[in-house]
């Protein structure tokens, strides 16, 4: 690992500076560490039941081709968020959330679910509310065994869950506001329900575990907290461990990534990506 930092931090440096890597640890905090990959401060999710519930016409699926628009959509608000100075942050790091990473995802999902059911799923996600108001979630079906197996642990992963209007979206931890103009909020507090309540009906239909949505934003947090929705946090000590070397000028390192499930396109505990041109610099 030692090699590999430094083999980094030239690597296709013809095209860019490289100016960082990810990646994700199984193997506890301590050991990628010790090389130079520190983990992030915060590794938890929410974990949300299946529940057999009938699809509603509030959320209405989300197919493969209806992922190129949103994903541009998802990407124009992130840039307008990361170009804008915040207060006392140097740096932040997020990996866009592209078309060309949630295809991969979901090709692995699709030769899962061939293999196991003789079919793909159809919905890649969930979409509610009107455009200015909406709220969309962009899942994957994982499955570690087969479902009849004796303790299967299948997830629905939300990769990707936007809510527009969220203004404590898309910024580092320590400076996310919680809050939209209250004229608007109930619109989004509506559509975000529905989106949950579809994924939970689609981890039944299909035969999974658990729900599984990676650190959402602050007002997202507070408006499930205040809802019926069943729940909990799970603290990620071992497994999933976001972890990020930086380089500087120098070949030293710093850094603080955005944590999300779809951050993860070679599979967990692997390199995850390598931050060259995703970098916003603040002063």
């Amino acid at each position: 690992m030692k090699e590999l930092a430094k083999a980094l931090c030239n690597w296709h440096s013809h095209r860019a500076r490289v100016a960082g890597s990810v990646l994700y640890s199984d193997i506890g905090k301590a050991y990628y560490a010790k090389f130079g990959w520190q983990p992030n401060a915060s590794n938890w999710h929410m974990e949300f039941p299946p529940m057999k519930i009938p699809k509603t016409s509030e959320a209405r699926e989300i197919r493969e081709d209806d992922l190129g628009e949103l994903c541009r959509r998802d990407e124009a608000i992130i840039r307008d968020v990361m170009a804008k100075p915040t207060g006392g942050v140097k740096k932040i790091v997020t990996i866009l959330p592209d078309l060309e990473h949630m295809l991969w995802h979901i090709a692995k999902e699709n030769f899962a679910t061939e293999q196991l059911f003789g079919k793909r799923p159809c919905a890649k996600g969930a979409i509610a509310g009107l455009p200015g108001h909406q709220a969309w979630g962009i899942w994957i079906h994982r499955y570690y065994a087969h479902p009849n197996a004796e303790s299967p642990n299948n997830v629905l992963y939300i990769l990707r869950l936007v809510v527009e209007g969220d203004e404590s979206a898309n910024k580092p931890s320590s400076r996310r506001e919680n809050g939209f103009r209250r004229q608007t909020q109930e619109k989004q507090v509506d559509s975000l329900l529905a989106v949950l309540h579809r994924a939970q009906a689609e981890a039944a239909e299909w035969q999974l575990n658990h729900v599984k949505l990676w650190e959402p934003t602050p007002w997202v947090q507070d408006v499930i907290a205040k809802s019926n929705v069943n729940y909990r946090i799970v603290e990620r000590e071992e497994d999933s461990i976001a972890s990020c070397l930086w380089y500087d000028k120098d070949g030293g390192h710093d850094a603080a990534p955005m944590n999300k499930k779809y951050h993860l396109p070679v599979g967990e505990g692997k390199i995850a990506a390598m931050v060259q041109q995703e970098i916003r610099r603040y002063t």
